[in-house]
């Protein structure tokens, strides 16, 4: 009787070891004060953290212990470090409170990877329920590698805008607040013409000023749920409303 020789797909948890290599290096260079090198890992990870799971599809190796593994490498990239870098760029100066807010944004991302890995068979695939941690992540990366470019981290800007910023994100991640998921998008089938345009497009921009225009993309992200959220519920509200007045009509 032969045995089943236990082992892991290679291929897949490559990239998630690559992006929990990103998340632990950015540790490293935001305790070495090279926080533009910390928010470009960040961004890194998020790259690598999104090829996982579509290359585990592709080539049919998705298993279990990849889905640990990459919750995992989620919560060191995604949920503790840019926690760290922010406090380490900006939130350090504020003492108690600031290391405080980031806590609540890391204790917000272990929640929101727990709730994702119990309903993940449940849940509507087009939408992400909350803000998804890598996209958080990457709010506070881009504005930390913004604000690094462009000197923004004095007194005033810290207690306006990154404070709250961390605790928002954090807010964000375990609110019920719906959020596209772009995983209806096939990457196996045909295009036209000029969605090829525009992908070239998108990386000419960013390539004229990353700092900025990451920072712009990842906000109007972060954005965009409420505002998908409130037109959702208007719109279920109006047509509610409809059926009422159909049903009183007969």
């Amino acid at each position: 009787m032969t045995k089943h020789r236990r082992g892991i797909y290679l291929l897949p948890n490559l990239f998630t070891t690559g992006a929990l290599f990103a998340g632990f290096y950015s540790i490293v260079a935001a305790i070495n004060e090279q926080f533009e090198s910390a928010a470009i890992a960040i961004f890194v990870a998020m790259v690598l953290d999104g090829m996982d799971g579509r290359i585990a599809r592709m080539t049919n190796t998705a298993s279990e212990f990849g889905m640990e593994y990459d919750s995992l490498s989620d919560m060191v990239s995604f949920g503790l470090a840019p926690a760290l870098i922010m406090y380490q760029w900006a939130l350090s100066d504020i003492g108690k409170l600031g290391w405080l807010a980031s806590f609540v944004y890391t204790a917000s991302a272990a929640l929101r990877l727990a709730r994702f890995n119990t309903q993940a068979a449940s849940i509507d695939k087009r939408f992400f329920q909350g803000l998804p941690s890598p996209a958080a992540a990457a709010v506070l990366a881009g504005i930390i590698w913004f604000g690094s470019d462009f000197g923004l981290n004095d007194g005033s800007t810290i207690i306006v805008f990154c404070l709250p910023i961390t605790i928002l994100v954090g807010i964000l991640m375990v609110s019920n607040i719906r959020y596209h998921s772009f995983k209806q998008v096939d990457l196996k089938g045909k295009v036209p013409f000029m969605a090829v345009f525009v992908i070239v497009a998108a990386f000419v921009l960013v390539a004229v000023e990353p700092p900025l225009v990451l920072c712009v993309i990842t906000l109007l992200y972060a954005i965009s749920g409420p505002v998908l959220t409130l037109f959702l519920l208007r719109k279920h509200r109006e047509s509610r409303k409809i059926n009422e007045e159909d049903a009183g009509n007969t």
